[in-house]
């Protein structure tokens, strides 16, 4: 065990970050030596932990059991020589982890079993993970004790906080993500200014606003300069999801800009719309005083769209696009991240290509690494073209990070650049419709096993020589929330979307009638006892 690296005592932030430079320069050397090769030995310890804002992310139900959509990395088990430590709050249930292993392609089961390591910190409280492992040093050691190889080991997570940067130093091994010095950058009003400096279009609004009197005065002076403006959005700085979204009416408004700032303070409490279940207005202002935010002009358009592009910054600098999608948004004003459909319109992912790529530059140029995203809404236009508008960067792992990688994790495919499409090994184009979001009363109650059950029944499994199926994520949220997350893969749009609602449908039907097998009414598929007509010699 190396002493530099100490389990237990006090560290400063000064001595935090000396070690922490230290440990992370050797990503250079790992990336470029190591991590290209399939054959190279590493480790790779996963801590999944939502270390954001505790109290907002408890709007989300089932939300502590998001951890479990980064299992993803399973995929790396594909590496004969890759070993992968995943660390959650609780442990996950021995059935999710046999049905993702089952899915592996390329390895036996058994092989790739003996190199994942499963810990857990026994502790369902509202924290994030990363602050329930740091206050457990007997759960630091075993990580630190399951390494398999620690000169090519290195911690992966969901976002890169001050947390995940000292528990990066209590483990000895480098931090694959954003140095938590740039967090900000990934804030609202941060993400204006980087907008601007690469010369994005974003929507009219004002940034690094800090209480109630700012917003007052953002909005009035939004209206000031757009009269026909009928709706504008505050947003929560370090807020997610469009959880921290909140909308505002001028309907009604006065015209004189004298009378506007009372009437807009008046109104305030009564007028702002939140994204978020159960907000109160006293309660996001709160929120506001903490975070800070912006207020910007909501866009309107008939047959407007929200779409994303994803990118990838190496530790080399080196940057490139990774994905599209048209995400599926609802909530109350329809700012809530639902879902995403892969890869976005044809009409302008290769748009979108250019547009993140200029985001990724100042990104590269101000020292980010890691994966970032760039959310928009994009409006039609009469020429047939579209207009979009940049609302804010994401610099972690996002909604639409995991089913991008489930993808990966089944077909072992790549991304074209040229055209935005994926492709299988075999060259075929793939889609795939998918959602965190699948809520219904009546799915309470189901475990595991049961989805098992169900998937096995109704034949929802990834058929892998047809580049076609279902993978489900967030398993254990149906008991107790009703819940799940499912990727439909497919070779097209339409296809996708048809197993999706066909895997919805199973789910509503196993869910009223219990342990029924098969088709609903009816049965047409023969048992496996059923032989055809035998000959005599």
């Amino acid at each position: 065990m190396n002493p530099t690296y100490p389990l237990l005592g006090p560290l400063d932030e000064t001595e935090i970050e000396r070690q922490f430079r230290l440990l992370n320069a050797k990503l250079v050397y790992l990336y470029r030596e190591r991590l290209q090769s399939w054959y190279a030995p590493r480790t790779v310890v996963v801590v999944p932990s939502l270390s954001l804002d505790q109290e907002v992310l408890s709007k989300i139900p089932g939300v502590h059991y998001y951890e479990e959509r980064l299992l993803y990395y399973l995929i790396l088990l594909q590496q004969p020589r890759t070993q992968v430590i995943f660390v959650t709050s609780q442990a996950v249930d021995p059935v999710i982890i046999d049905y993702m292993l089952n899915l592996l392609p390329g390895v036996p089961v058994s092989h790739a079993r003996r190199r994942l390591v499963l810990l857990d910190a026994h502790d369902a409280t509202r924290r994030s993970l990363t602050e329930k492992v740091l206050e457990r040093p007997w759960l630091i050691r075993r990580i630190r004790d399951a390494i398999a190889y620690p000169e090519t080991a290195y911690m992966e997570c969901f976002n890169s906080t001050p947390l995940e940067r000292e528990l990066a130093v209590r483990l000895g091994i480098p931090l694959y993500a954003l140095d938590p010095r740039l967090v900000h950058l990934g804030s609202k009003s941060y993400s204006r200014e980087i907008f601007r400096e690469a010369e994005v279009p974003l929507p009219e609004g004002f940034e690094h606003l800090k209480d109630e009197d700012d917003v007052v005065w953002a909005l009035a002076e939004l209206k000031r300069m757009q009269p026909n403006l009928r709706r504008a959005v505050v947003k929560l700085n370090y807020a997610f999801s469009g959880e921290g979204n909140a909308l505002f009416s001028y309907e009604g408004a006065p015209t004189d800009p004298k009378a506007l700032a009372s009437w807009i303070r008046e109104e305030l409490p009564r007028r702002l719309r939140f994204e978020a279940e159960d907000m109160t207005y006293e309660e996001y202002m709160r929120k506001f005083l903490e975070m800070g935010g912006i207020v910007e002009a909501f866009i309107e358009g008939q047959g407007k769209r929200s779409p994303s592009v994803q990118g990838l910054i190496n530790p080399l600098r080196e940057g490139t696009i990774v994905s599209t999608h048209d995400q599926i948004l609802g909530g109350p004003t329809g700012q809530v991240y639902l879902g995403a459909r892969f890869p976005a319109d044809r009409a302008y992912r290769l748009d979108l290509h250019e547009l993140g790529r200029r985001v990724g530059e100042v990104l590269t140029a101000k020292g980010a690494i890691g994966r970032y995203a760039v959310d928009f809404v994009s409006v039609p236009q009469p020429d047939g073209s579209w207009k979009h508008y940049a609302l804010e960067i994401n610099l972690r792992k996002g909604g639409t990070t995991h089913p991008f990688m489930t993808l990966k994790f089944l077909t072992d495919g790549y991304y074209d650049l040229e055209t935005g499409l994926y492709y299988s090994a075999t060259g075929q184009p793939l889609y795939y419709y998918a959602t965190d979001n699948l809520k219904k009363p009546e799915y309470h109650g189901l475990t595991p096993e049961d989805l098992m059950d169900i998937v096995v029944c109704e034949g929802l499994h990834f058929n892998a020589a047809a580049h076609e199926g279902v993978l489900f994520h967030i398993i254990d949220a149906l008991s107790e929330y009703g819940k799940v997350g499912l990727v439909a893969i497919a070779p097209s749009y339409e296809r996708a979307e048809t197993l999706y609602k066909e895997a919805e449908a199973a789910l509503d039907a196993h869910a009223r009638r219990p342990r029924e097998c098969g088709p609903i009414e009816g049965d047409s598929k023969p048992a496996l006892t059923h032989f055809p007509p035998m000959w005599k010699g």
